[in-house]
């Protein structure tokens, strides 16, 4: 196969390096005017603007809002209708991702200074929220788990799911996931609209505080567009994996992990460095040998070719210092002391440390969330989570000792910034 291969001793590694991780994440102007006009029009007409959008997009043929909304008894219906091998891992996965979100909850908090003044922090949650999941063929029942469950463990008191049934094709594994991960309502709607109800409301759709979940580029720029009237969660670009190894590890298990993020689409990017040539060669090996077996073998070979890429590191230290600068989605460290390496990473979604954690474990049940940062935005943002389901309010209650010293430095620096009506209020309690 030919994938782009890097060494970090050319003189103009960098540039390459640039260039191949180059995403442009900014739709074109004929996506943006067709998703605003979706967004305007949902946001004056409501309802019926939602239903002529469905039955349009999705094939559908509904007359009313109520026959777009799947209730909880077919949500119950289709956790009873799976298999007992489906639900018992969709059961477990969730009880594993619940688990860790509970230790991810930040408290409220306050302390007493000398003068009786009241410093703090109050952490509420945020009231609804939205979760956008996709429908059809391309259904995501982990997607639900990793969305959902956070919220709930936040004490978010309403979750609105919006799920596109194109041509009344639903999923029932992610109508029984919705129904694990603790839902409250379930609408079969997609596409900008949904977001567009979601974020402004409608007769029938509340208007949520915050909109999460993935979509396509259509669901991306409504998103975007929406963001300030609503919180969202991200913009996020094509999955990325970067396998950095020793050399230790087994061929086979290195080009499969690159299968794993691959076969998602065309755009998705596999990388692997290594400061070991030999591996390297071996690693190409396999790849050529297990495409055959892959049922995605297509959209494997296209990721791989268009977007992956090999690099040669000088050592591991080298390898280190790229992966901190590609700041991937998802980072294995198939080393020896992958704990004391993973210490040296300051930019990644996840770290999977060592050589028999796989980046799918984390997919589905390993416990952290699947929804990460992408396009190298690990560099300032981070995992999908409980805290983006809380907020804080500062807390200041002022002894009236406190109020008059913090009111002497208040006046100070209020007058210095020429606002008299700050001063005079602070001074007003000053003894």
């Amino acid at each position: 196969m030919n994938i782009q291969k890097l060494n970090t001793n050319e003189p103009d590694f960098w540039q390459k390096l640039d260039k191949r991780l180059s995403w442009d994440t900014e739709s074109d102007q004929t996506i943006f005017d067709t998703v605003n006009g979706i967004l305007q029009d949902v946001k004056s007409r409501g309802d019926a603007a939602v239903i002529e959008y469905t039955n349009k997009f999705d094939g559908m043929d509904a007359k009313t809002m109520a026959e777009l909304e799947i209730s909880k008894a077919r949500l119950e219906q289709a956790l009873e209708s799976i298999s007992v091998e489906k639900r018992s891992a969709l059961e477990q996965a969730a009880a594993r991702v619940r688990s860790y979100a509970e230790h991810q909850k930040m408290e409220s908090w306050s302390y007493t200074e000398a003068d009786g003044t009241v410093l703090g922090q109050q952490v509420t949650a945020l009231d609804r929220a939205g979760l956008y999941v996709p429908g059809g063929k391309a259904a995501y029942p982990s997607s639900v788990l990793m969305n959902a469950i956070p919220a709930k463990v936040a004490g978010v008191p309403e979750l609105i799911m919006v799920v596109p049934t194109p041509a009344g094709e639903i999923n029932e594994l992610v109508l029984a996931a919705a129904k694990i991960s603790g839902v409250d309502r379930v609408f079969s709607i997609g596409g900008a609209q949904a977001v567009a109800a979601l974020a402004y409301g409608t007769d029938t759709i509340p208007q949520v505080d915050k909109i999460v979940g993935p979509g396509n580029i259509y669901v991306a720029t409504a998103k975007r567009l929406v963001f300030g009237t609503v919180g969202i969660d991200m913009i996020a670009g094509p999955s990325e994996i970067l396998v950095v190894c020793d050399g230790k590890t087994d061929p086979d298990w290195i080009a499969m992990d690159l299968f794993s993020q691959a076969e998602h689409d065309e755009d998705a990017q596999s990388i692997l460095v290594s400061p070991d040539a030999v591996f390297i060669e071996k690693v190409m090996q396999s790849i050529d040998k297990l495409i055959e077996e892959m049922p995605r073998k297509k959209i494997i070979r296209e990721s791989l070719e268009g977007r992956g890429a090999i690099i040669q590191a000088v050592d591991m230290a080298d390898a280190v210092k790229i992966a901190n600068y590609i700041a991937p989605e998802h980072l294995e460290l198939s080393v020896d002391n992958a704990e004391e390496v993973a210490k040296e990473i300051r930019h990644a979604g996840a770290i999977f440390m060592g050589r028999y954690t796989a980046e799918a474990l984390g997919d589905y049940c390993a416990g952290p969330n699947h929804v990460l940062p992408t396009s190298r935005t690990a560099r300032f943002s981070s995992p999908l989570g409980v805290y983006d389901f809380q907020k804080r309010s500062s807390l200041i209650g002022c002894s009236s000792d406190g109020a008059s010293d913090l009111g002497k430095v208040a006046s100070v620096l209020a007058h210095g910034e020429g606002l008299t009506a700050h001063a005079r209020s602070a001074e007003y309690r000053i003894k």
